[in-house]
């Protein structure tokens, strides 16, 4: 069966599902984009690596990737091999040189890993033919759509950061990065990179 190839689109909240978020990977060359609900800390997980951000402690997708690269084990692709009544199922394609084995893995998980590795991520016909669906243009932008905790003070929501100095916010970033807040310091981190770049 011919493999698809998918990249990452983006990552937002998810308006139908408390606490979860969409992630959505698209068809290399096409327009189709698969969305798959995922929990709010693979949704950290991932965001944190494409962010390039990095933790106080390992999380445990890193701690993975530690642990793999001790022991020369190298993933060299993720399939999302089938679907049943709504779940994605996906496997991890590893090799430690001498033999090649494949791992069942939550999708959720199997991306978060992808990125780690640097692996690309596959998908078959089938699955983009029944839960793919078309979008023009990308729609999708990392973490824009992710609701603030309930920690953050009114100040510091949304798109607010433009009232603190710049001293402030690298404060606060260390701060957020410190807490593991990983949405708010990408949200302060994206306000310090829009003064720059003004």
């Amino acid at each position: 069966m011919k493999k698809l190839k998918l990249d990452i689109i983006g990552l937002s909240y998810s308006q139908t599902q408390s606490g979860a978020y969409a992630l959505v990977l698209g068809e290399v060359n096409g327009r189709r984009r698969l969305p798959i609900i995922i929990g709010g800390f693979e949704a950290q997980a991932i965001a944190i690596e494409i962010e390039k951000m990095t933790p106080s402690r390992p999380l445990t997708h890193d701690l993975f990737k530690s642990f793999a690269d001790a022991y020369h084990i190298n993933v060299q692709e993720v399939i999302i091999y089938n679907l049943v009544e709504g779940v994605f199922f996906s496997k991890l394609i590893c090799n430690d040189g001498k033999k090649t084995l494949e791992i069942d893995a939550r999708s959720s998980d199997a991306i978060a890993l992808a990125v780690r590795f640097g692996c690309p991520i596959y998908t078959y016909e089938f699955i983009l033919a029944s839960a793919g669906i078309v979008i023009e243009g990308t729609d999708f932008v990392f973490l824009d759509n992710i609701e603030p905790t309930q920690t953050e003070s009114p100040k510091s929501t949304g798109n607010s950061y433009s009232a603190y100095s710049e001293d402030e916010l690298q404060k606060q970033l260390k701060d957020a990065l410190t807490e593991e807040a990983y949405e708010k310091a990408a949200r302060i981190r994206d306000e310090l990179t829009k003064r720059k770049s003004n």
